[in-house]
């Protein structure tokens, strides 16, 4: 264990502020209460920084209450995110620097979830490697508001277990009481950690840290990121059991609640685990991943948005838009099969931007020549150009002739399928 000086040294070394800074530049980010932008965090460390530094070995830094923002969810409910000042969100993130190599070697090998070179993909091919060696029973545990109900006294002596400085402990637990602000009115933080601050997923696999200890210690398979755990068994009877004694250890060891409308116990192909559902294989009866339904529906919503005729932005930005979500989408879930379902998603992406274009040339006449731009006859230019037909009869009809897929690509357009291929491969 290191001792207390030398970890807050280490803290608040030039070398990891420099480090914390550049970090928190990048993931720029909203203003807290303060109304201070990423922006102007330079110039303020530069004539504030070595103040900052003696507040915080005299134990005096005290942190701003977070800006609570409200997230809607798929469900209908919505998420408290919590954003603190770029201020704090810097000494967070040195703390979360220094913090992280103590609580690596700690932490369980299928906890996946805000840690170094881990990610989604991980826990997926885990939970599938379990599937396919015969345990086919999912206990889907739901953690009801995790981070709105943890327990700051449980959190701390956790984190005193190894964490021997008393300046980084007490600057954590100040973290976790500094209060909310909700339309301007304060609000006290006697629970929870906020999701949102750069300190909080390391807080929240402390504490989940010890869930993973009692499933090893059950001998169990699971894998496990942030507050979305699943465990793998071998038959129904078995999962009952487990589904009622892990939720017993959570709610009463832990002190957090276990949503049991949400939480069940069910075959691969009835669960959705980080965007993810699971299907059994019909040729080679391996159970394999792919995008959830829900995932594929919120995907449909995010590409009809970019696609709306009304929307007043020129071709450019709208590809551009487009390309983002498309590549981000697919590099997610890229160890998924969605092939019939890329065919069909680019099949609508590009009938509706053929729409898009077809109201953005306007007029006959605009119309007329950007037709014989394009090469099309002169009758065929003519005759279309002053078709009275719906936007949709345009583009599932002649705007597929005079505007074929080669050249959406060519002007931009990135597939679905291309990618998921590209993945493939």
């Amino acid at each position: 264990m290191q001792a207390d000086n030398r970890l807050l040294e280490e803290m608040l070394s030039n070398e990891n502020l420099n480090k914390a800074f550049l970090q928190v530049v990048k993931n720029k980010g909203a203003e807290g209460v303060d109304g201070m932008k990423y922006s102007e965090l330079k110039d303020y460390l530069k004539e504030h920084g070595e103040e900052i530094k003696e507040q915080i070995r005299a134990r005096k830094y005290k942190p701003k209450p977070v800006r609570r923002v409200e997230i809607p969810k798929a469900d209908g409910g919505v998420r408290n995110l919590g954003v603190p000042t770029v201020l704090d969100r810097f000494i967070q993130q040195a703390i979360t620097q220094v913090l992280t190599p103590i609580y690596e070697p700690i932490f369980n090998d299928n906890s996946y979830g805000f840690r170094p070179n881990r990610c989604c993909e991980m826990a997926i091919l885990k939970a599938l490697e379990y599937m396919n060696d015969g345990f086919q029973w999912v206990v889907d545990i739901d953690l009801e508001k995790f981070f709105d109900n943890v327990h700051h006294d449980k959190l701390i002596t956790l984190v005193m277990k190894n964490v021997k400085s008393g300046e980084i402990v007490s600057l954590i637990r100040k973290f976790l009481v500094s209060g909310i602000m909700i339309d301007n009115e304060y609000k006290e933080s006697v629970i929870g950690t906020p999701q949102g601050g750069n300190l909080s997923p390391l807080l929240s696999n402390i504490v989940l840290n010890e869930l993973d200890k009692e499933l090893e210690a059950r001998g169990l398979r699971f894998t496990r990121y942030a507050d979305d755990c699943i465990i793998l068994v071998g038959s129904s009877k078995a999962a009952d059991r487990m589904m009622e004694n892990v939720s017993n250890f959570i709610e009463k060891k832990l002190g957090l609640k276990v949503n049991m409308t949400k939480s069940k116990v069910s075959k691969p192909n009835d669960i959705k685990y980080l965007g993810f559902g699971f299907f059994k294989d019909r040729n080679d009866g391996l159970w394999k991943a792919r995008p959830h339904e829900k995932s594929i529906k919120k995907l449909k919503i995010k590409l009809r948005e970019l696609t709306k005729r009304s929307w007043s932005v020129n071709m450019d930005y709208r590809l551009e838009k487009l390309k983002q979500v498309i590549v981000g989408w697919v590099n997610y879930y890229r160890i998924g099969y969605f092939k019939t379902k890329a065919i069909q998603i680019d099949k609508n992406i590009r009938l509706r931007l053929r729409m898009c274009i077809w109201k953005q040339w306007k007029t006959p006449v605009a119309r007329y020549r950007a037709l014989k731009k394009l090469g099309m006859e002169e009758w065929k230019s003519k005759t279309w150009a002053n078709t009275r037909k719906s936007y949709a009869r345009c583009a599932t009809s002649f705007l597929q002739i005079a505007i074929p897929n080669n050249l959406l690509k060519k002007r931009g357009l990135v597939s679905l399928l291309d990618q998921y291929q590209l993945k493939h491969i």
